[in-house]
């Protein structure tokens, strides 16, 4: 019996692997209503986009970019840098954000390793 419950369990965590939290830091952009991006040094992560529903847990993370140190680009739209720590599906999408702390922008600007934004 207790062989079969092992088997089980270990075939479930096979299945549904431990989602890890990754650290994100670069380039954060709300050029539009409802459309979030976050742009670091290996990919363009999309955080969610208008109309599409898929607004990530921990969304509310993510004050008002305007209030601290950023560049607007569209009335009150525009980026910022910031490291965020997330989930992602490994692939282009940010699924859950547990936590967001925005940074200055000269930290972005000086990292050769980010394209800046635009």
């Amino acid at each position: 019996m207790k062989t079969a419950v092992l088997a089980a369990a270990l075939s479930l965590a096979l299945a549904f692997p431990a989602l890890a939290a990754e650290t994100r830091c670069g380039w954060i952009q709300n050029p539009t209503p409802a459309n979030w991006w976050l742009d670091d040094a290996e990919n363009t992560w999309t955080i969610m986009t208008q109309g599409s529903g898929d607004e990530p847990e921990g969304m509310d993370l993510i004050p008002d970019i305007s209030e601290h140190d950023y560049v607007q680009t569209n009335g009150n739209y525009g980026y910022a840098c910031a490291c965020m720590s997330v989930e992602t599906d490994g692939k282009e999408r940010i699924t859950r954000i547990l936590s967001f702390r925005q940074l200055k922008l000269a930290k972005c600007r000086a990292d050769k390793a980010l394209k800046f934004p635009g």
